[in-house]
């Protein structure tokens, strides 16, 4: 169990809610700002004063998929479609470093109910950002 230095971790591990998304939004993409890989990209995409409203849009993001508030109204394709640099590897990052934040605050049911939801959304999002069904087809003979 992850040590949580100034916090209430049995709080933390409670049932799922909008301050348990709030704290995993929060720490998830404070950990990204600071990530080798994944913090160049969110800095050429993300000037330092549109971060809260960021964390704004993410933490209704995460409400609506885990929570079904219906808060995100926002088109999560055409928002990755505009940022630079993205590549296939880098969703295994993004995985990678989500597992572990939401590892640090919740039970383990939680985490497999966030992990799933969040698999569905990077296979959804690589499919959309990089998949040409063009090159499924066979070619023809010469």
């Amino acid at each position: 169990m992850t040590d949580c230095p100034g916090i209430d971790c049995a709080q933390d591990r409670a049932a799922l809610s909008d301050d348990g998304i709030r704290l995993l939004v929060d720490r998830f993409y404070a950990k990204v700002r600071h990530d080798e890989e994944l913090g160049p990209i969110f800095a050429h995409a993300i000037a330092d004063e549109e971060w809260p409203a960021h964390l704004a849009t993410m933490r209704d993001f995460w409400s609506s998929i885990m929570l079904t508030s219906g808060r995100y109204h926002g088109n999560p394709v055409a928002a990755h479609r505009r940022a630079e640099g993205i590549t296939p590897a880098l969703f295994e990052r993004w995985l990678a470093l989500f597992a572990e934040t939401c590892a640090e605050l919740f039970d383990q049911t939680t985490v497999a109910a966030f992990m799933d939801k969040a698999r569905r959304i990077a296979t959804s999002l690589q499919l959309a950002l990089f998949y040409k069904p063009e090159q499924d087809r066979p070619r023809a003979a010469p």
